[in-house]
């Protein structure tokens, strides 16, 4: 087995594992309902014109009770509120701010998905095995404030952009990769779902799909591919996206690995010690077989 081949196994297999140790995930059709609809179509890049091809929301239900009483998505919704969408406009980061940060990593790190994340990294030395040193390094690669606009402050980090979204010079969406955002953005009447994408007729998805390839647009411009986990819990994609992070100093990795049923594209891009942007791109699952 080539070099390659043998971390493409590991890390196989290490996702796998924080998969199956991810018990925050919430479960379709019982604490959250999506309704796919119909299949978007095609929108060139920079067109803010989508046929709708959804007249419903994306979110059907999510029990709310259930998600804030999860101490992880507690303090991430608490997050989710204290970042300013576009970029170029410099973040103004509060003390109590900060401190949500941290509460948020506090929380992540009590979880086995966190531990277990932890554990491969320090075993593939890329990590220091120190929590409260963890934790620091987390906290760089998420919450760490870049220019991501030439011309402006420090204007974003990784969390902000991965899970928040942000918008540049109000001509293109980048980022909104989470379905927690998503939904609370959707109930708002702030995002609307075009529809979903499928590579085939095969690959079409179905409402317990944990992955999702989708259309939407949000103040006013289209996103017209996005893609995003569904139901996993906030821990779970930052354990995911960290370890595809730390295991390679390229500007842009991507790796093709199968976790659970799904065979996904795992892109992450990196903005020197922080992340730029990171998703998950469904290539195909298997439930069509089962």
């Amino acid at each position: 087995m080539s070099r390659s081949q043998q971390a493409t196994q590991d890390l196989t297999e290490v996702l796998n594992q924080i998969w199956r140790l991810d018990t925050n995930r919430l479960k379709p059709g019982t604490d959250y309902i999506i309704s796919l609809q119909g299949s978007a179509g095609f929108v060139p890049q920079g067109s803010n014109y989508a046929r709708d091809l959804a007249r419903a929301p994306l979110f059907k239900y999510v029990n709310e009770d259930k998600l804030r009483s999860i101490e992880t998505y507690l303090h991430f919704v608490n997050l989710l509120d204290n970042y300013e969408s576009s970029t170029g406009v410099s973040e103004r980061v509060t003390s109590e701010e900060l401190q949500e940060n941290r509460l948020f990593i506090d929380s992540m790190m009590e979880t086995d998905v966190m531990k277990h994340a932890h554990k491969y990294l320090v075993r593939k030395r890329q990590s220091p095995s120190d929590p409260e040193q963890f934790k620091k390094q987390l906290y760089d690669i998420w919450f760490r404030l870049y220019h991501r606009d030439k011309s402006g402050g420090e204007d974003s980090c990784g969390f902000e952009h991965v899970f928040v979204g942000e918008t540049k010079f109000g001509q293109e969406i980048m980022g909104l990769h989470n379905w927690v955002q998503f939904y609370l953005l959707e109930k708002h009447g702030h995002v609307d779902y075009k529809g979903y994408k499928a590579r085939d007729r095969k690959n079409t998805p179905d409402e317990d799909d944990h992955v999702l390839n989708l259309q939407f647009s949000w103040k006013g411009l289209v996103k017209p591919l996005g893609s995003c986990f569904l139901g996993v819990s906030p821990e779970f994609e930052v354990a995911l996206f960290t370890i595809i992070f730390l295991m390679s100093t390229e500007k842009k990795t991507s790796v093709v690995v199968k976790v659970d049923e799904y065979v996904l594209e795992l892109v992450v891009y990196r903005h020197g010690r922080s992340i730029g942007t990171s998703f998950p791109k469904l290539l195909s699952s298997n439930h069509k077989d089962l």
